[in-house]
């Protein structure tokens, strides 16, 4: 084999080696796994007590890491957090509504 095929030979074994390390680099530390609310999955809750198992179930179903069940005059921060979900009431304690924020 002459130099120039050695050289080429060595070069690409190299470029591999370095591929491979590449592709087996571990994932960042400590990423937080982020959830999006998906409201609609929770409209079958409507109408529904809003029993701890209910709302346990809505907040599992819309993939949220928070819920809050908000009673008619309540008052409730207006910050937006994707990953909550609204469980609103009315004055029977029955659900109105299913909504993300």
């Amino acid at each position: 084999m002459d130099r120039t095929t050695a050289l080429s030979a060595i070069t690409a074994c190299a470029m591999l080696g370095f591929a491979a390390c590449a592709s087996q680099m571990p994932p960042p530390p400590n990423v937080p796994i982020q959830t999006q609310c998906v409201a609609g999955a929770g409209a079958w809750a409507v109408g529904r007590a809003p029993t701890a198992d209910v709302v346990e179930q809505v907040r599992i179903d819309t993939r949220s890491d928070s819920v809050r069940v908000i009673h008619p005059g309540q008052a409730v921060t207006m910050d937006y957090r994707g990953d909550r979900v609204n469980i609103k009431v009315n004055e029977r304690n029955a659900i109105v509504g299913v909504s993300c924020g």
